[in-house]
Order: C-alpha cells, then sequence, then structure tokens
C-alpha cells in the first residue's frame, strides 16, 4: 500500500490520470472535500454500471443474429465499467479496518512502475 510522507495509507481515486496512470490521495479523513468527491464519483460510476449491465442483457440478441459492431462496442463498454468496478473495490478493500497491516504481495513493498502498483522487489503488478 503506498503511503504518504507521514506513513498514512494513500487512497486509490476512481479516475486515472489523461496518460492512464493511478491518482491517490492524501487527506486528512474521510470528510474531506476530496474524499466526499471521490465518494460521489464511485457512487456515480457503479451507478453507471448497474444501467450498463441491464442494458447488455437485454438489447443484445443472442445467437449468431447479434451485430459483430454493436457486440465489439458492447464489450469495449463493459470492460471499461468492470475497470472501474475493480478500481473502486481495491480502493474500498484498502480502506476497510485493518487493512493496512498487509499487502497482496509477500514482499511487502509497493511501489509505482509504468503508473501502476507493484512489488518493489518481483515487480508484480499490484492493481489495476
Amino acid at each position: 500500500m503506498l503511503r504518504d510522507a507521514q506513513g498514512v495509507p494513500l487512497r486509490l481515486l476512481p479516475w486515472t490520470t489523461a496518460e492512464g496512470n493511478p491518482c491517490y490521495l492524501s487527506a486528512n479523513g474521510p470528510d474531506s472535500r476530496m474524499s466526499r468527491l471521490a465518494d460521489e464519483v464511485e457512487e456515480d460510476l457503479l451507478i453507471s454500471v448497474e444501467h450498463l449491465l441491464a442494458d447488455a442483457a437485454k438489447s443484445l440478441p443472442p445467437g449468431p443474429s447479434a451485430d459483430p459492431k454493436e457486440l465489439r462496442r458492447m464489450v469495449a463498454c463493459l470492460a471499461g465499467a468492470l475497470s472501474a468496478t475493480w478500481r473502486i473495490a481495491v480502493s474500498r478493500g484498502g480502506r476497510l479496518p485493518g487493512a493496512d497491516t498487509g499487502q497482496p504481495c509477500e514482499h511487502r513493498e509497493t511501489e509505482l512502475c509504468g503508473g501502476k502498483t507493484c512489488c518493489r522487489t518481483c515487480a508484480q503488478q499490484l492493481y489495476l
């Protein structure tokens, strides 16, 4: 888990930079202005995912009659929705009580590598 200079865990935000790199927040607590904004964006993203899933289930015909272009568009939208949902899950999981005591990698050290969170020792990507 990434930490700020005071050792406080950084919050993974539900958005990325223009280059697709993760954004992190060092805040004074869950009631800060940026934390509340991140909470609102997460909620909006999850609502959008819910609507997308409902639309996909009812709008695409099964079998070979489905239009390949429409299928590709829907897969791209679903992939984006899955990515947003995963980022939110990682962020929320990192804020659970006791979550900052363990690391997903046995080496227990992380760093940013190529815009991704990776193990400092083995360079294994830990989060999207």
